[in-house]
């Protein structure tokens, strides 16, 4: 091996919104930055505009950030005007972020190879992260994907992507790869066998992976010794039997400081040519709750749909909750505390009126109870992404309840411990009765434990994602799922709402990339 370089260059494959990315980009030791992002490769239009912007960003040292970037973000400026400013910047940003989608017949290996041997400028020593789109392994997906006439799971592409990501290891030789996936992967089949199994041994000896579909590749290679996070390896390391069982592969998110119940396989790939090093591990954390990560940010009131959308008109639906009628009907199910509770909220409804339903800019001197040098910037004299959607009045009402039974029982509610008249008109929701999937539709996110693993499903459904603030009545904006995986305030998402919600879901965690990319730092300068 070679003398470790003054930057270590890094390529981020199936990059999403960055958040990997932004971790190593951020990992500073003596006052400087290690790590370099030579390359984000993203398919998705929005998420490589996201990347394409934040690189933008890396240009400068975080002094040096230009205001006209923090003027973008207030919608004063242009994007285009912010890059015609700062044209050289721009450019480097556009080399480094490809909108590109590996596998895809338009972007064919060889472009694709000449890409990453340029990003690389003949350094040896680099890192090689990301992971495949995980939709097919997903305990979401493969529920979706049953309801799917003809679907063949082993015929899914999507099973199958993490090999482009082999194939680039089997023809670069990255010195380490870190390779991110979904905990779904653990279980899941293919053909009957754990694909999980299939995908550690290709990537221990990713070139006789290859040969087995392509027998004109490169005879010569490396192998990878594959570690965990999270677990101790042991001498001597046997590359076929590492002694690590699959769970250890599994990174819980809420034991690393992280104010979020996100559990993610990760794996740590180390050429063996490296000889006998083994990684650090994470260190153990106290819990962050969601509640001191959400404070600090502009009180909002959700939208009201199919009518029309103003503060009085949305007071109004919500305090009839109180009228006479209804409470009659339902007061003897529940007691009084969480009515009491309900008539508290229903009295400070007016504190979002300030704000109204936000927006991709609001102007506010914001606060954090967690990590305040991490996620804000006095510079930007506002909160980005922070609007709210609109909910129909019978969900507004469901809403308000469960917010106010969490405030009252430091739970979320169940559907049995709503009062019948606020069941939706589902059948799944008669049919589960007491048991069944159903009975949590409407999850309140406790403001005193982390929250529950932010999805990209939060773009459709934000049931799962109340807020517990009453007197909101909302499900979580944006910047809210955005802070609960640990972005940083001046990381702006580009694209309509549904898009932000999505690339949020989808990434990992900036904050738990910060400190693999410590221990991949300390790995490195041994190696």
């Amino acid at each position: 091996m070679h003398n470790i370089p003054l930057r270590i260059p890094v390529i981020d494959l199936f990059a999403g919104p960055g958040g990997l990315a932004e971790g190593f980009s951020s990992f500073q030791v003596a006052g400087r930055n290690p790590f370099r992002i030579c390359l984000s490769v993203e398919k998705d239009p929005y998420a490589h505009s996201t990347l394409l912007l934040r690189n933008f960003f890396r240009q400068f040292s975080r002094k040096q950030v230009p205001d006209e970037y923090y003027a973008y973000l207030r919608k004063e400026i242009s994007r285009d005007e912010l890059f015609g400013i700062y044209q050289p910047q721009a450019d480097a940003a556009k080399n480094e972020a490809w909108h590109a989608e590996l596998g895809s017949s338009d972007f064919p290996m060889e472009e694709v190879d000449e890409r990453i041997k340029r990003a690389l400028d003949g350094l040896e020593k680099w890192v090689l992260m990301g992971g495949p789109p995980c939709q097919a392994y997903s305990t979401a997906g493969r529920s979706r994907n049953k309801g799917i006439e003809g679907y063949v799971p082993e015929e899914d592409g999507r099973h199958f992507l993490y090999r482009e990501y082999l194939r680039i290891i089997s023809r670069h030789w990255p010195t380490v790869f870190v390779m991110e996936n979904v905990k779904g992967l653990l279980s899941a089949r293919v053909n009957g066998s754990k694909i999980f199994d299939h995908i550690l041994d290709d990537l221990r000896d990713p070139r006789s992976a290859i040969e087995k579909t392509s027998p004109a590749a490169n005879n010569s290679g490396f192998k990878y010794r594959i570690y965990s996070f999270t677990k101790p390896g042991s001498f001597p390391f046997d590359s076929s039997k590492s002694g690590f069982c699959s769970a250890d592969y599994l990174i819980k998110s809420e034991d690393y400081g992280i104010p979020q119940a996100r559990h993610r396989v990760i794996l740590f790939g180390v050429r063996e040519d490296a000889g006998d090093v083994f990684p650090e591990l994470l260190t153990l954390q106290n819990h962050v709750n969601a509640g001191s990560v959400l404070e600090g940010l502009p009180e909002l009131r959700s939208g009201l749909s199919r009518e029309a959308d103003t503060h009085k008109n949305w007071e109004h639906r919500l305090c009839e909750m109180i009228d006479q009628k209804f409470i009659d009907s339902i007061s003897e199910e529940h007691e009084i505390n969480v009515w009491n509770s309900i008539a508290i909220a229903l009295d400070r409804l007016h504190i979002s009126d300030k704000h109204d339903r936000g927006g991709e800019f609001v102007p506010f001197a914001a606060g954090c109870g967690y990590r305040k040098d991490w996620y804000l910037d006095s510079r930007l004299k506002g909160i980005c992404n922070h609007s709210t959607k609109a909910h129909m009045q019978s969900d507004l009402h469901r809403y308000l309840f469960a917010a106010c039974f969490t405030n009252v029982h430091g739970r979320s509610p169940t559907l049995p411990d709503f009062p019948e008249k606020l069941w939706p008109e589902h059948k799944n929701a008669h049919k589960s009765g007491r048991s069944g999937n159903f009975t949590d539709r409407f999850r309140v996110q406790l403001p005193s434990k982390p929250s529950t693993t932010v999805m990209s499903h939060i773009s459709k459904d934000g049931h799962y994602y109340i807020h517990y603030d009453p007197s909101q009545c909302r499900s979580l904006t944006v910047r809210e799922a955005a802070r609960l995986q640990t972005f940083p305030d001046n990381y702006f998402f580009e694209g309509p709402r549904t898009q932000q919600y999505t690339q949020v879901g989808n990434a990992v965690p900036p904050l738990l990339a910060l400190q693999i990319a410590s221990i991949v730092n300390r790995l490195l300068l041994r190696i």
